[in-house]
């Protein structure tokens, strides 16, 4: 299968390019003039570069026209750190996301698949099926909800489609301003990690796990409409932020309790992913086995 990736050099995406190569699939990565490919370096030799922009599709029309991809899959998405929550920005994302379906369509695309989030769900007190209401509370919630449904209306009958909400990953390679990340890297530090209560009850999938779910929906032509990517499993933020600290260095300090809860602090992040398990995926990667992969990449970073 030839298949087309948006945001194949961020965290998520660099991470289904490289689960798609090893399943043998042909893969076409959109990378803007100038962008840093550090994720993919070890892949470029067996990737096809295109480059470009979701700004001009009018000059990838002819070139996704000539490749004519088996599918499509849009992973790029502008503004997904904190501080750009409730960014007007967001509202280009549905542009984006809405344009790039309906060109899909338009050049005879089999199958198109988009990154949703968490986010459109709002806040839930238990795990979250894709039955749910969504009621998203920020702007970024907001704008992948409405991607997802507007991108589903222009595929229609034409197009296989399907929108996967992720929920928290993790894993090496991600960006710095993450909760796991950050706090490898001040406990590192030997500084103190100021922390909330860490009350929640949080689910964290390794990013490898959430690569083979967008690949087990892509490559199962009977998969459509809407699945939860995230861990079945949820437990309390203290426990996973004490393993960790003990990973990086046990006599490390947590203030817990150093940082209020925001207003909208979602307390539960658990997805039920029971639709996603009905395809054959199942996460590989235990939570500390990630964690402790995780931190080893840190350090292997200082070595070099």
């Amino acid at each position: 299968m030839r298949v087309f990736i948006t945001g194949g050099t961020g965290f998520l995406g660099s991470y289904l390019v490289a689960d798609l190569v090893a399943r043998g699939q042909e893969v076409l990565v959109l990378v803007q003039p100038g962008s840093d490919l550090w994720r993919l370096a070890d892949l470029r030799p067996r990737l096809r570069i295109i480059e470009g922009s979701l700004d001009d599709l009018a000059r990838l029309r002819p070139i996704l026209a000539r490749e004519r991809p088996h599918a499509v899959v849009h992973v790029a998405w502008r503004g997904v750190d904190n501080m750009s929550r409730n960014d007007p920005m967001q509202a280009r994302n549905v542009v984006d996301a809405t344009e790039l379906a309906a060109l899909s369509a338009e050049i005879g695309v089999e199958t198109f698949i988009g990154a949703g989030s968490h986010a459109e769900y709002g806040r839930y007190p238990r795990a979250i099926c894709e039955e749910d209401l969504p009621q998203p509370t920020t702007l970024y919630g907001m704008a992948k909800l409405a991607a997802g449904q507007m991108a589903a209306q222009l595929c229609s009958d034409r197009v296989r489609f399907a929108w996967l909400r992720v929920f928290s990953t993790y894993g090496p390679k991600d960006a710095d301003g993450w909760l796991i990340p950050s706090t490898v890297a001040t406990l590192r530090s030997g500084q103190p990690m100021a922390l909330t209560e860490c009350e929640q009850r949080w689910g964290f999938l390794h990013v490898r796990d959430a690569a083979a779910a967008f690949s087990t929906v892509l490559l199962d032509r009977s998969a459509q409409g809407y699945y939860n990517v995230g861990c079945p499993d949820a437990p309390r933020l203290r426990e996973t932020v004490m393993t960790l600290r003990d990973l990086v260095d046990p006599n490390a300090r947590l203030e817990f309790g150093k940082i209020r809860y925001r207003p909208d602090q979602v307390m539960v992040l658990q997805a039920d992913v029971r639709r996603l398990t009905a395809l054959g995926w199942q996460p590989q990667v235990a939570l500390e086995q990630g964690l402790r992969e995780t931190v080893a990449w840190y350090e292997s970073l200082e070595r070099t």
